[in-house]
């Protein structure tokens, strides 16, 4: 099988232009968001803004479930590293809640305010500070720019302390871009300021897995191509370690409403996050 190389990098890694109603999106993630909060500060299970760092975006939610919990789910928000923050997705904290997990979600420094790689070792101190506050396994997972953060956070030059990393149970990526070298190509790169040594030392797919911790690179059936080669790219690559891989392609999904099982705790990517497996 032959196929094209890559024409329009801008149109390659564009998700909003090839998604009905794309628009709708983010105003509805920050209403269930907002009400999810209010719902968990009710009950006292929120703890919001804390400060993780020293910057005003080192910041970070953490939801508790009900009795004490069994370990601790770390989501990393996507938006190419240079927009939004985790008051969008709160309410993707309920399925791994409802399996007795606690749920950190950070905000960090956006591009072109911090690179790439400080926008990494950023997580590696937010994740550092609620494997302080949290006993237990530690499961990351993350969307799109997330997904790259949560498997740069097992793989490479090491970000985090030898303990939490060794208290790492599971990485899902959710639609992650683990290599970054494409997006250099692409017009936002005048924000994001990849230059090719950052590219080389932070893209996943050309790093070697620190430890044996299994990963599931998750992507919707239905996104942008490259989103879908970018999670191959993954799984290929890691699975010639001793890296214990799954990879999904889910029907019906794209990009934006990919992320929605996680809300439910009976979907497999939510089961996936925690550790089980249909």
């Amino acid at each position: 099988m032959t196929e094209c190389p890559i024409a329009d990098y801008d149109d390659a890694y564009a998700n909003g232009a090839h998604i009905a109603g794309a628009e709708e999106y983010p105003p509805r993630w920050s209403a269930l968001a907002a009400d999810f909060r209010r719902l968990l500060e009710a009950d006292g299970r929120a703890r919001l803004d804390l400060p993780y760092g020293g910057a005003a975006r080192q910041k970070l939610d953490l939801f508790l479930p009900e009795g004490h919990p069994h370990g601790l789910v770390v989501f990393v928000h996507g938006g190419y590293w240079k927009a939004f923050d985790k008051s969008v997705w709160s309410h993707l904290a309920s399925g791994p809640l409802a399996h007795g997990f606690a749920v950190a979600m950070p905000s960090y420094t956006l591009c072109p305010d911090a690179r790439i790689s400080e926008i990494g070792d950023e997580m590696a101190a937010a994740i550092s500070y609620c494997a302080s506050e949290i006993e237990g396994p530690i499961h990351l997972t993350g969307h799109s720019a997330g997904g790259h953060l949560v498997t740069r956070m097992i793989s490479g030059n090491a970000l985090l302390p030898d303990a939490v990393l060794a208290r790492i149970a599971g990485v899902v990526s959710i639609s992650g871009v683990h290599d970054l070298r494409p997006v250099m190509r692409t017009a936002m790169n005048d924000i994001l300021g990849i230059d090719a040594s950052e590219a080389e030392t932070h893209s996943p797919a050309l790093l070697e897995p620190l430890r044996a911790i299994p990963v599931t690179a998750w992507v919707g059936a239905r996104e942008r191509p490259e989103f879908v080669r970018q999670n191959r790219v993954l799984y290929e690559i890691w699975r010639g370690f001793r890296t214990p891989m799954a990879m999904v392609e889910e029907p019906g999904k794209h990009h934006f409403d990919v992320i929605d099982g996680l809300a439910d705790p009976n979907h497999p990517l939510c089961k996936a996050v925690v550790g089980l497996r249909d």
